[in-house]
């Protein structure tokens, strides 16, 4: 693969554009590029979603044949994970076991839709007809992933897509495509021609395949921002939407809490990937009496954390993704900073090559500080204390996101009545950003529209065709 080069234009999402149609890939480890994709241009969808509609005449067809193909997809991606996982980490910058991790749940997924198939449903309603309510795909479905785990939310998307039989036409970030595009082509073995295909480069290209007229729904992971101006551009040939759209997840530790039984979890829960998530915890709310025990309790964890590359074997925390993103990280934390907050641990970049960010806890927060406030996602996390449950309560509704949140305590019954109170898509009790295939995926408030995951996530991407007829006398 080609190198980074002299005279690269630099576009606003910092990845380098080479001349000729194609963009250079960044490590995150380096700073440096070390491949390249296509930097493909709107008007070249056009004849994509045109290849796209017709495969789905055939794909949607047959469900048996759906079936077949989407379980050797998954038997493809598992025999391809080593040729996957280090390029993944390498554009990611995640560790290499977390990368082959992502890989296992994608051929997990592609299995789990392969075997969930839609069931007709009879309607009994007195009448004397026979009514059932049958199912049937959309069309072609454009996906947008964004770069914190490339080949999970791409396959999230695919997975039950495909399985409903639709085509779908997939666009990674600028900063991760080479992973998705590998994957691409260790599906195209099992898939037939053009019922999945990896477009990449920049914008225009993600807005122009969002409104694209022949594209019946749109399922994209990312920014509040992005997600309106996408569903905004699907409005135009009123396709369906389905955004993910980021958190603030809080976690609420109650007054009876074992600070040292779960402050490992808890730890892990905000920096697995480097704090990438969006429903890892990014604010941690702390009985006053506990305060300090919770606050050094982190500190130690943030300490003891092995940051390096994501192919060094010890590498516990690899670097922030991209240079825009680790200068949102330091932007929020200096101004926490500014604002009165202690770095009990971190609370700086490392004086060395790439983007890495010291792991940061940060402690007397002001409330209203961004680092609070908004998703800073990335290895920062802050800690406030609570004098009375309800402020706790109170303060982590206090957002405009709503994907999750958890509580932690001993007593399970108090924490299920407190997590009921919290206004989420999700919420965990001792535990924090575990999902199984099978359940629901969906925000409230600005993370989302639509639901991901499970049966849900099926349907979703299904249309329901209604059949009447006289009963048989």
């Amino acid at each position: 693969m080609a190198t980074h080069q002299p005279g690269h234009v630099r576009q606003h999402t910092g990845t380098p554009v080479i001349p000729g149609g194609r963009f250079a890939v960044l490590d995150p480890a380096t700073g440096e590029a070390f491949g390249e994709a296509p930097d493909q241009r709107p008007d070249e969808l056009d004849a994509i979603v045109g290849r796209s509609q017709e495969a789905w005449r055939h794909w949607r067809a047959d469900p048996a044949a759906r079936t077949t193909a989407l379980l050797a997809a998954a038997d493809a991606v598992e025999a391809a994970g080593a040729d996957i996982a280090p390029l993944l980490t390498r554009e990611q910058g995640k560790p290499l076991a977390e990368s082959h991790q992502e890989i296992a749940r994608t051929a997990a997924r592609l299995r789990y839709f392969a075997e969930t198939a839609p069931q007709p449903e009879p309607i009994t309603d007195g009448r004397p007809v026979h009514s059932e309510v049958r199912w049937r795909p959309l069309g072609p479905v454009a996906a947008i992933v964004p770069w914190n785990f490339p080949l999970q939310l791409a396959s999230a998307k695919f997975a039950p897509a495909l399985a409903a039989g639709n085509t779908m036409v997939l666009k990674p970030s600028p900063f991760t495509p080479l992973a998705t595009r590998l994957l691409g082509s260790v599906l195209s073995a099992a898939l037939p021609e053009d019922v999945l295909t990896i477009v990449t480069g920049h914008e225009p290209l993600g807005a122009r395949l969002a409104s694209h007229p022949g594209i019946r729904h749109v399922t994209f992971t990312g920014s509040i921002s992005t997600g309106r101006a996408v569903a905004e551009g699907a409005a135009a040939s009123l396709a369906r939407v389905t955004l993910e759209l980021g958190g603030n997840d809080a976690a609420i530790l109650l007054d009876d809490v074992d600070v040292e039984e779960i402050a490992d979890r808890l730890f892990w829960a905000a920096f697995r990937n480097c704090g990438q998530v969006c429903m890892a915890v990014k604010r941690v709310y702390a009985p006053a009496r506990l305060y300090s025990q919770v606050v050094e309790a982190l500190a130690q964890r943030a300490k003891a954390a092995v940051v390096g590359a994501g192919l060094d074997p010890g590498t516990q925390l690899g670097p922030v993704n991209n240079a825009p993103q680790l200068a949102r990280v330091e932007r929020y934390t200096a101004q926490a900073l500014a604002d009165g907050a202690r770095a009990v641990a971190g609370g700086h970049r490392l004086d060395r090559p790439g983007y890495f960010f010291a792991p940061t806890i940060l402690a007397d927060v002001p409330a209203r500080s961004p680092v609070v406030t908004q998703e800073q996602f990335g290895p920062v996390l802050p800690v406030l204390p609570y004098g009375h449950l309800d402020e706790a309560v109170e303060a982590a509704n206090d957002t405009g996101f709503g994907l999750g949140g958890s509580v932690w305590g001993t007593d399970l019954d108090r924490a299920g009545e407190v997590a009921d109170r919290l206004e989420c898509g999700t919420a965990w009790i001792n535990h924090h950003a575990e999902l199984s295939l099978a359940q629901p995926f969906a925000g409230a408030k600005d993370s989302g529209v639509g639901v991901a995951g499970g049966p849900w996530g099926l349907y979703g991407n299904l249309r329901p065709f209604v059949v009447h007829r006289p009963q048989e006398v």
